[in-house]
């Protein structure tokens, strides 16, 4: 199991495309005498932020593994909470949770009956406590009651039903060690203290550690397995260049065999059973386009059933022919894309959920048992996106100028595309969209920034430049020592694409992302200011030997691959390699708008990031807008909070690009936002703030 930590795009940036409502009576719809094909924006029904951004009606369903209870997130008083009714009465759901607050967003079904388990932070700080919920009691306890601790689950099994297993880093912040936690007392009991600077352990079903990983000085992995004297003996090695691609993902309920992510020896990952008897090693699926990166198992013997891999979509190949008819029966929901995200444990009913670019997630029930299965359409996420104007997203292959394939999603806006074919009728202005990471990847699907984007008039383009995830390690070692290099030639050379192909016009193109997509816009202000018209940096690094500094603790079993794959500061050369690749290095550049926003409690990119840069473009007298929120971390994980940043960027965008913009109106409401600087640069920001009542809430 290796430790792949990454700068991503923020839970928020992702949540947004779960699920959202909004009152019925603010919900516009398209006039009558709009023309059915459009010929200008104006013809194109605007989209509510609230309808994209705020709270899902219903998300992340579930059915609980005894098939007894579905459960979902959906919020109460405005705060997202999980739901649980009886499997067969839905109108019978009850909020089980009762956070005011933050929210609720990462949970799953313990093994116990009438038992469930969720995560949750403080204000984006990442310091996730583990709570059960007893559903009979209705009483909630924190399993992981330790200051400034940061716990996951590393282990659930129906052979054990009353317990989990949880790390935490509690005895010392860099390492974690592995406890066994019972889920009626509460009380934990240590399985392994990591006291040889391990990055995670791999137990299997009956809770037995049968694997251990740890990170060379070189940038490799070695794993390690128990020597049956009570210490570890080397197993296997993963050289660095495999690090991200390479690692066992889990074990069949008997022990007998693991599954490995393999991408030593060949390029796209594989699929691989390890017998553990005899250590023979057999692929089960590969695509030498992209790496296996999904997989469905048997609940009850762990076997791998179907397996994923992703190029320009995900398509699934079933292992196990007893599961083939069901993936077939999902295929042909529609031609979006089916993902099972819940089986009960006698594999009887499975939860499905069905999206498409243009369409958010609607949940199914699919029963098996009746006889070519049976599809019961459940709820839709975002309900009040029925009827909007979503458009289609087009999967592309750009080649970037030293030849490379570069995986891409365009989204177009509807007047710019009305016979919806993929291909421009007319030039408009574009946003260059950037994922996070940058180990990471943009995929096809519902994506709310590109509708939002798309409905504002702007073409959006999406582009999985070197360093991306799931297309070979050979694509993504290209990028070591390339940020702000041949990974920035890459969009750019995808803007010029779009160029070329009538998208857009090289003068109307903005850059815009969270995360290393934050860094990306900063390094596209001030590397290459002549190829963007402005910029939207969300929680994106301006220093990077700063950066590094500032890292959470328990990165440190991962710290020797950003070394080598960005720049090493302790070493002279390294350190100048990463102040040249810095923004805030650059800064007197910067002569197009910029919009900046940041969470206070970030733990992966501090505040101090967007500080600095913003400092030392106001010393220099450039102009910028900068929104902080102090209950958000990475990324902006409460509605009240995405909604009221989405309006600024919206105004934003507007005096930039030329785009529509719907009036900040209410979008401020509950939200914490401040903005201690350049609020005059946005319209209507400043009156907004004039009035507006911050409300913190963690």
């Amino acid at each position: 199991m290796s430790c792949r930590l990454i700068l991503a795009s923020s839970l928020a940036l992702a949540l947004a495309a779960c699920g959202g409502r909004q009152d019925d009576a603010a919900a516009p719809t398209a006039a009558a005498d709009k023309p059915a094909t459009p010929t200008s924006i104006e013809d194109v029904a605007l989209i509510p932020r609230d309808a994209l951004f705020g709270n899902p009606e219903r998300a992340s369903v579930q059915i609980s593994p005894d098939g007894k209870y579905l459960s979902w997130i959906a919020p109460v008083d405005g705060v997202l909470n999980v739901w649980v009714a009886p499997a067969d009465d839905v109108g019978a759901a009850r909020a089980v949770t009762k956070d005011d607050a933050r929210g609720i967003r990462q949970y799953f079904w313990a093994h116990q009956p009438d038992t469930l388990l969720y995560l949750r932070d403080t204000g984006g700080d990442e310091d996730f406590h583990l709570y059960a919920v007893d559903l009979a009691s209705g009483e909630s306890r924190d399993l992981t009651p330790f200051e400034k601790t940061r716990a996951y689950v590393s282990g659930v099994s129906h052979l054990h039903p009353e317990s989990v297993l949880v790390a935490m880093n509690d005895r010392d912040p860099q390492w974690h060690d592995l406890y066994r936690v019972d889920l009626a007392s509460g009380e934990r009991t240590l399985v392994e203290e990591n006291t040889q600077q391990f990055a995670g352990y791999l137990a299997d079903a009956d809770y037995n550690v049968r694997l251990a990983t740890r990170a060379r000085p070189d940038g490799g992995q070695d794993v390690l397995r128990p020597d049956g004297d009570g210490g570890w003996e080397l197993a296997e090695e993963i050289p660095f260049d495999d690090f991200l691609s390479t690692s066992y993902i889990g074990f069949t309920t008997d022990g007998k065999t693991a599954y490995l992510e393999e991408s030593r020896g060949r390029n796209t990952t594989a699929l691989v059973g390890v017998d553990l008897a005899s250590g023979e090693k057999t692929v089960i699926s590969e695509d030498p386009r992209a790496d296996v990166d999904d997989t469905l198992t048997d609940p009850r013997t762990g076997v791998v059933q179907a397996a994923a891999s992703n190029y320009l979509r995900k398509e699934w190949t079933a292992i196990d022919d007893d599961i083939a008819a069901d993936l077939e029966k999902l295929e042909a929901i529609g031609p979006g894309e089916a993902s099972v995200s819940a089986r009960t444990q006698d594999d009887r009913i499975w939860i499905v959920a069905y999206s498409a670019a243009e369409a958010p997630a609607v949940y199914y029930r699919y029963d098996r048992k009746q006889g070519s299965g049976e599809l019961t359409e459940l709820f839709s996420s975002r309900p009040a996106l029925d009827g909007q104007p979503l458009v289609p997203q087009w999967p592309q292959e750009i080649t970037s100028r030293d030849g490379l394939p570069l995986v891409s999603y365009l989204t177009l806006p509807a007047h710019a595309d009305p016979d919806a074919d993929g291909k421009p009728d007319a030039a408009v202005p574009m946003v260059l969209f950037v994922h996070g990471g940058p180990w990471a990847r943009d995929n096809y699907g519902y994506n709310p920034y590109a509708q939002w984007l798309a409905n504002r008039g702007y073409s959006v383009l999406q582009v999985n430049y070197r360093g991306s995830t799931g297309f070979g390690k050979d694509f993504v070692n290209k990028s070591n020592g390339e940020w702000a290099g041949k990974m920035h030639d890459d969009l750019i050379d995808a803007v010029q694409w779009a160029v070329q192909q009538g998208v857009t016009t090289e003068d109307q193109v903005a850059i815009m992302g969270g995360s290393y997509g934050g860094y990306a816009t900063l390094v596209g202000m001030t590397f290459t200011p002549e190829a963007f018209k402005c910029g939207v940096d969300i929680v994106g690094p301006s220093n990077l030997i700063t950066l590094f500094e500032t890292f959470p603790a328990y990165w440190a079993s991962f710290m020797e691959q950003w070394y080598k794959r960005v720049g090493d500061p302790r070493t002279e050369e390294g350190r100048q390699l990463l102040l040249d690749r810095s923004p805030i290095t650059h800064v007197d550049r910067i002569s197009k708008p910029l919009l900046i926003g940041q969470g206070a409690n970030d733990p992966r990119v501090v505040q101090a990031e967007s500080d600095q840069i913003v400092e030392a473009m106001q010393e220099k007298n450039i102009p910028v807008t900068y929104v902080l929120f102090p209950d958000e971390g990475h990324g902006f994980a409460r509605p009240e909070n995405s909604k009221a940043f989405n309006a600024v960027a919206e105004g934003f965008l507007s005096t930039c690009l030329g785009g529509r913009a719907q009036p900040i109106g209410e979008d401020f409401a509950g939200s914490s936002i401040s903005v201690p600087v350049g609020a005059d640069g946005v319209p209507g920001l400043a009156e907004a703030m004039e009035t507006h009542e911050q409300a913190v809430r963690k």
